[in-house]
């Protein structure tokens, strides 16, 4: 499951990145209104998690833009702005939950699922597959071919992002970024070893790489 986070305090964004990786879930991130305004309103994620002060086009002013061009993604606001009057701003325009600044990653979670429930989506699957990978997600495994594979954290949040969408190919910026919170040619190097560490776990042709583009469970080109 995607859910789009809208934050521009790059310590906050790492830290619930690592908390919705954990779960399972993909996360777009993005630190600008203009672009989140972009980004929600394709249909590929199933919710939004909105800070209001955002640079350039504030969060409230987006969420009223949204909901005025028919726009129903779910929205849970984070914002520092706590005053019960500043939450019915939110509310009015059209907002789902609110959360406010400083939280727990714990009740974040606990939000954003109860939010996903009432939207009618039931948050990440239980049991996801995709190609010859299968992920419980209660149990937070992952089996290659009906084996168990022993993963580390990060290994696992890597090919949890595969799994999202088998057939997309991901750069090892992308991966690096989701897995780590960082997107620099150190761990792009990091991002390749991992790789190589998932295959020599499960086949040769578990994970392809596309040259020049990156990496994905799909078919091998003809």
């Amino acid at each position: 499951m995607r859910i789009l986070l809208a934050e521009d305090d790059q310590v906050i964004a790492r830290h619930v990145i690592e908390a919705l990786t954990g779960e399972g879930y993909f996360v777009g991130h993005s630190a600008s209104g203009p672009d989140v305004w972009e980004k929600g309103d394709v249909g590929v994620y199933e919710a939004v998690i909105l800070d209001l002060g955002l640079p350039d086009l504030d969060g409230l002013t987006l969420l009223r833009r949204w909901r005025r061009s028919g726009n129903t993604i779910p929205v849970l606001i984070l914002t520092a702005r706590g005053s019960w009057m500043e939450r019915v701003d939110g509310f009015d325009a059209g907002a789902d939950d609110y959360l406010p600044k400083p939280f727990r990653n714990e009740e974040l979670l606990a939000r954003l699922k109860a939010l996903l429930r009432r939207a009618g989506a039931a948050g990440p699957a239980q049991v996801a597959e995709a190609g010859r990978f299968r992920h419980d997600e209660a149990r937070k495994t992952v089996s290659f071919d009906d084996q168990p594979v022993d993963l580390s954290p990060q290994e696992y949040r890597a090919l949890l992002l595969l799994m999202a969408d088998p057939n997309a190919v991901v750069s090892a910026y992308d991966m690096a970024r989701h897995v780590q919170g960082r997107d620099d040619d150190a761990a792009k190097n990091a991002v390749e070893a991992m790789i190589k560490r998932i295959r020599r776990k499960t086949a040769p042709d578990a994970i392809l790489t596309r040259r020049g583009f990156g990496y994905t469970l799909g078919q091998e080109e003809p």
